[in-house]
């Protein structure tokens, strides 16, 4: 792989489904000369691309109506505000009429009303609530809003932080409007829970979610969830079964009796509730009650305050639904307890009936992504509604205003991968009416239509053929004038009908095709850009998205217990958002282009990254408190458009042009001045310039990056070896001061294998000391436990080390330092790969380094084992390494090495956290638990050390580590 591809890929992430800006496509076309400026300049009121302002609408073509800037008109019927084109106009009316709310009119009165244009050419969110508002759509849910409002937990004690709380100016309020005095924080209320047992869809039991992490808030909705018999004494609660546990052989009948059973030993949840089938002999176990009732439900029940019944009364419409049940809660005599006892549980009552009354437990639990959605979408427009712009915040506002329907359908369709879906394959069970949920997103501009009405070129046919079935494409075919049914793959099928297409041979094929298809629907290109960017700036990366909620709460994943104070913006203005995802579209253009092995289109991008950073300021090194921190510049559109230029650096080294990747280099050093890069571009700049004939230049360059503070690790010490080689009299006399140091010998150790293959390019494979098949790492590991001195050891490489540092600096990576956590779902702060991370905590990290040093490493590895085991962290592996090795490697490395590596990752994080020896061993000595560890590089045939592990073995060395090189070599055969 190309050098920089990997990271390239990782900071695209999910790549967009939308097509380029026009803007951006005319940039990247061959026909087209570079700007000298940044297309991405645009006024507040503007927005990204096609979703930039007003003008922009969320459709891509087609007579859909569903622009933002469309002229809007008052319905006949009711009155609101439609958008005046043909397709909406026509719906509504249709909707209007079903409705029989309004006066009814006579269709001579309609064919000669004339629809009167609104005064406002831009849609408020009025207008866009009204327009999709139906008999069908369910009140919004304003507790809802209070809790996304309340989103705030301190990690230690649940109470919210106000200095991590950030004010926002256009925060949502439970009308969907924007208000003006609204605060949210990136907390988690304490009271917050998950549901703790088994989802009913996916039978997967769903873990405790610690206050760290970030889970789903209950929403409630405007029906009663319980009948109130007799509220001081008895109440009747309709919930649902969730964890279904029975199988075919229970026979569920309506109006059958069930029981309540406490289940306090339950690993997942201490407050868990079963449900029984009383109808069975030995009361089977059906599942359990809702998380968020039995929360309140169980402290009643442990202090036997109540008496629980209940019966099913109603069967699920599917095999796994939740099934309706009501449980009747009575409140039993006082006799016995004592006045305080009587007391609590009085209160414990009184919370119990207002939670009740005011929530819903029948609520699906499919439908908890529908929340996730909505939390996040208000969680990143209080946070950063400043890099909106008016008519995006309307539009964003709008989805609250949708139906439960609408907005389930929406989500579903904006995490499959499309873009395209055939409107008779969509079935969900949490969607009654799919028809209107259809509608009313379309309506709204959150997704483009399909269909036979619609004029086929305005959309790509090649998506549309690609919803066709074989057997389908061939009936298309059948049909046509020429026969063309000789091929029967797949593809071949469909290049021949995007052929036809193109060649225009036959005007009805579109049509024919559509037919086949029905109605198609995707995301529009609005929505498509706007959620991007909101899954973007909530999660900070292109990796997560809403899948992360859902391994939160079924367990599998555990995000870490840290406090999120900010006190500066990741985007101060909105152009910086707009230049940096600009940016990320050109990232993503290139690596498409890669794929498809487009070179020109390659160097289009390369060209076109280079103009663009020409054109920015110069980076400096500020970190004065008016300056946003230095490792905020990861978020900039020039860190992306280093990234595309370092790519493009071994894009044109590949192809020998050398020339123009000793320009590209001599730019990126010269605009960007403060970052780790700096040595892998000046070691190819001087390699560049040794392959163009040019020594001395070369030379000059080996000798700068040597003294540059940002060149480190390995680079700095293959600039050091490349002086050394280069600067011999009569071109330089002097001898470096460092020429000893590189000059040092490595210890070695030679052993032999017998090989498997000796093919250059694959991976070698010898014969073991047992007799198995193994490489070359397993080789040496069974020599050092025999021949070698009995050593116990692990081929790790460096992940060793990555999970006793983070074992060991737990606190430290987690402390609350300003800014470096701005989301809940982060594995590390956000400065721990540069220099400010060991600046801003250096008390903190002495104070935990002393204590290694001191001999108390395996005290604090334990502890912090037990603390936080399974919580995922950077660089902690929990599955590879076990406590018992970790251990023994922290026992036999002995405290002052231990704590001068820690030391050293800690300062220096990304230059060091790769290019470790591949072996770690470790051997007792006495019974008292003494020890010694070993630290081993491994090379096979035709293999070298690297310049990364040479500087590693060297600053091992230097620490006092024993290291050395084993060489393994073949023999004929085997003695």
């Amino acid at each position: 792989m190309l050098t920089g591809r990997e990271s390239l890929v990782r900071l695209i992430g999910r790549r967009r489904r939308s097509p380029l800006p026009a803007s951006l496509a005319a940039v990247l076309s061959p026909s087209s000369p570079l700007p000298s400026a940044s297309a991405a300049q645009a006024d507040d009121g503007g927005g990204s691309g096609e979703a930039a302002g007003g003008k922009a609408g969320p459709s891509s073509g087609g007579n859909g109506g569903a622009g933002v800037g469309a002229e809007w008109v008052a319905c006949p019927v009711c009155g609101e505000s439609i958008r005046g084109s043909d397709y909406c106009v026509n719906t509504h009316l249709d909707i209007c009429l079903t409705r029989g709310t309004k006066r009814k009119l006579t269709q001579s009165t309609l064919l000669n009303f004339r629809f009167s244009k609104k005064v406002s050419a831009e849609p408020t969110t009025k207008n866009l609530i009204n327009e999709v508002e139906t008999e069908s759509v369910k009140q919004i849910d304003e507790d809802l809003s209070r809790d996304q409002a309340s989103f705030s937990l301190d990690s230690d004690t649940g109470s919210s932080k106000a200095d991590s709380a950030i004010s926002s100016p256009g925060y949502l309020n439970g009308s969907g409007s924007l208000s003006t005095s609204k605060t949210i924080s990136t907390h988690v209320p304490s009271d917050t829970v998950l549901p703790n047992v088994k989802d009913a869809v996916s039978n997967v039991l769903v873990e405790d979610c610690s206050p760290g992490m970030l889970p789903t808030l209950a929403s409630s909705c405007s029906i009663d969830a319980c009948t109130d018999l007799d509220s001081s004494n008895i109440i009747a609660v309709d919930t649902v079964i969730v964890g279904r546990r029975f199988h075919e052989n229970i026979e569920l009948r309506e109006d059958e009796g069930i029981t309540l059973l406490r289940d306090p030993q339950n690993a997942k949840d201490s407050d868990a509730i079963k449900v029984l089938y009383a109808a069975s002999e030995c009361e089977e176990m059906l599942g359990y009650l809702p998380r968020e009732l039995a929360k309140v439900l169980a402290p009643l029940m442990d202090k036997q305050y109540v008496e629980c019944e209940g019966c099913v009364v109603g069967l699920p419409e599917q095999q796994l639904g939740n099934v309706p049940i009501q449980i009747t809660i009575q409140r039993c005599k006082a006799d016995n307890k004592r006045n305080d006892d009587q007391k609590y549980c009085q209160s414990l009552w009184e919370k119990f009936i207002s939670i009740v009354k005011s929530a819903n437990f029948q609520q699906p639990s499919s439908a908890r992504y529908q929340t996730n959605f909505n939390l996040m979408i208000a969680d990143v427009m209080a946070n950063h509604t400043h890099v909106f712009s008016d008519v995006e915040k309307s539009f964003l506002a709008s989805f609250k205003s949708l139906s439960d329907d609408g907005q389930r359908l929406f989500v579903r369709i904006y995490t499959r991968k499309g873009p395209w879906f055939r409107k008779s394959t969509i079935s969900y069970r949490e969607i009654s009416d799919l028809e209107h949920a259809v509608m009313e997103l379309k309506l709204a501009g959150y997704i483009d239509m399909l269909s036979c009405t619609v004029d086929p070129p305005e959309y790509d046919m090649e998506e549309a053929i690609d919803l066709l079935t074989v057997p389908e494409m061939k009936e298309i075919l059948k049909k046509l004038p020429k026969d063309n049914t000789s091929c029967t793959r797949r593809h071949e099928l469909a290049n021949t009908l995007l052929s036809l297409y193109h060649n225009g041979t036959c005007a009805t094929l579109p049509k024919q095709i559509l037919k086949w298809t029905g109605t198609c629907i995707r995301i529009s290109k609005m929505a498509d850009e706007l959620l991007w960017r909101i899954q973007r700036l909530f999660f900070l990366n292109g990796d997560q998205d809403l899948s992360s909620f859902l391994l939160v709460e079924f367990g599998v994943v555990k995000f870490p217990d840290y406090a999120c104070s900010i006190s500066h913006r990741i985007f101060q203005e909105r152009i910086d958002l707009l230049e940096y995802e600009e940016a990320i579209r050109v990232a993503q253009v290139m690596d498409e282009s890669l794929d498809n092995n487009n070179m020109d289109l390659v160097t289009r991008c390369i060209d076109l990254s280079e103009n663009r950073l020409c054109t920015m300021t110069k980076q400096e090194n500020t970190t004065s408190p008016e300056h946003p921190p230095l490792f905020f510049s990861r978020f900039s559109a020039s860190w992306v458009y280093s990234k595309i230029l370092t790519l493009g650096v071994s894009v044109y080294e590949r192809d020998r042009r050398y020339e123009d990747a000793i320009r590209i280099l001599k730019m990126l050093l010269s605009k960007i001045t403060c970052d780790r890069r700096r040595g892998y571009w000046t070691l190819r700049l001087s390699v560049d310039l040794e392959h163009m004939g040019r020594p001395n230049e070369s030379l000059s360059i080996a000798e700068g990056g040597a003294i540059d503070p940002w060149v480190r690790a390995g680079s700095k010490f293959a600039l050091q070896r490349r002086v050394l080689r280069l600067s011999k009299p009569p071109r330089r006399w002097k001898v470096p001061s460092y020429a000893d140091y590189v000059k040092r010998n490595i210890k070695e150790v030679n052993i032999e294998g017998r090989p498997l293959n000796c093919e250059i390019g694959t991976k070698n494979l010898f014969y073991g000391y047992d007799g198995e098949l193994c490489g070359v790492e397993q080789l040496a590991l069974q020599y050092y436990a025999d021949e070698g001195g009995g050593w116990q050891g692990t081929h790790a490489e460096g992940g060793i080390w990555m999970t006793i540092f983070g074992l060991l600096m737990w606190d430290v990576m987690f402390s609350d330092i300003q800014d470096v956590f701005q989301s809940k779902f982060q594995t590390a702060p956000l400065d721990l790969e540069t220099d400010y991370f060991y600046k801003s905590r250096k008390d903190l990290a002495e104070s935990q380094l002393k204590k290694v040093q001191d001999g108390m490493a395996e005290e604090m590895l334990i502890s912090s084992w037990e603390l936080h085991q399974g919580t995922s962290c950077q660089g902690v592996n929990w599955d590879r390494h076990s406590l018992t090795d970790l251990r023994a490697v922290v026992a036999c490395t002995g405290g002052h090495r231990l704590a001068l590596l820690l030391r050293h990752l800690a300062v220096d994080y990304r230059s060091w956290s790769s290019g470790m020896p591949d072996l770690l061993l470790w051997r007792f000595l006495d019974e008292r638990g003494g020890g010694e560890a070993k630290l081993v590089e491994v090379k096979g045939p035709r293999d070298q050390l690297s310049e990364q592990q040479r500087a590693w073995i060297l600053v091992l060395m230097d620490f006092g580590f024993d290291v050395e090189v084993c060489k393994v070599s073949t023999v004929a055969k085997w003695r």
